[in-house]
């Protein structure tokens, strides 16, 4: 199997299949491929074990469903395309060696891989963090390709150091990291400082992916060059105030 990432703003990646050789993506993910290869949609794949094994999965951003991708009778070739501007990583999965991903980055891998949701660290992580915070569990034995939003900025945590992060910005992090999340310190900071009510809590040691696009601020920077009546219903959707707006922006990852 043989893998090359194409392009810069808008990435595409071309994995070229053999015999025996496997692909996992969610259904409908591919952007092209040859006519070699062929198709199987199934729920028991990525290291699903009974329902609750694939029912985790799909809270956790992936799908009840997933499409295994092989070429039996020969060579083919199978290309994903990135969804919005940003980068796509390969990392190599290993017993121990996991990664926790944002829920929208999972991209495809090899046989082996075992996706499932994140579990926090703790019980405000699950309640208050929103999709910011409900992370995809990359682990197994396989090669994975993670779809990042934007510039990515790397960080290497040493042991007991940290860094505070807007949820949206999330992209990706080794499982050895500690992860959390605290409310914004001061009333006055929380209510009225336009950051958000919560922050996450990274600490090391360990490696930390940020992503620099968020598809709040995507859609935010849309929204003038949509049409009027999209605008309209927009605005009435959003007059919650303040405080509700701020608690809206971080359940869905925003800033």
């Amino acid at each position: 199997m043989k893998s090359k990432i194409t392009g810069t703003t808008l990435p595409v990646l071309e994995i070229g299949l053999e015999a025996g050789d496997t692909i996992v993506a969610e259904p409908g993910e591919f952007s092209w491929m040859t006519e070699s290869v062929q198709l199987k949609t199934t729920a028991m794949t990525a290291g699903a074990k009974g329902l609750f094994g694939v029912l985790g999965r799909a809270l956790s951003g992936g799908g009840i469903f997933m499409t295994e991708y092989t070429a039996p009778s020969g060579n083919g070739l199978i290309a994903f395309a990135a969804k919005v501007p940003g980068q796509i990583m390969q990392v190599d999965v290993q017993p121990g060696h996991g990664y926790m991903i944002h829920r929208n980055g999972f991209l495809c891998a090899t046989a082996g891989l075992e996706l499932s949701i994140g579990f926090q660290q703790s019980l405000g992580a699950g309640i208050f963090g929103g999709n910011g915070f409900v992370l995809q569990r990359l682990a197994g034995t396989c090669s994975a390709w993670v779809e990042l939003g934007g510039e990515i900025v790397t960080y290497d945590l040493q042991p007991g150091e940290s860094i505070q992060v807007h949820p949206g910005h999330i992209g990706m992090f080794q499982e050895s990291v500690g992860f959390d999340i605290r409310m914004m310190r001061g009333i006055t900071n929380a209510i009225f400082g336009g950051d958000g009510l919560f922050l996450a809590h990274l600490t090391g040691p360990g490696k930390v992916w940020l992503q620099t696009l968020t598809l709040p601020n995507l859609a935010h920077a849309l929204l003038p060059y949509l049409g009027r009546e999209t605008v309209a219903q927009t605005t009435q959707a959003g007059v919650a105030g303040g405080v509700a707006g701020a608690m809206l922006r971080d359940m869905f990852g925003g800033r």
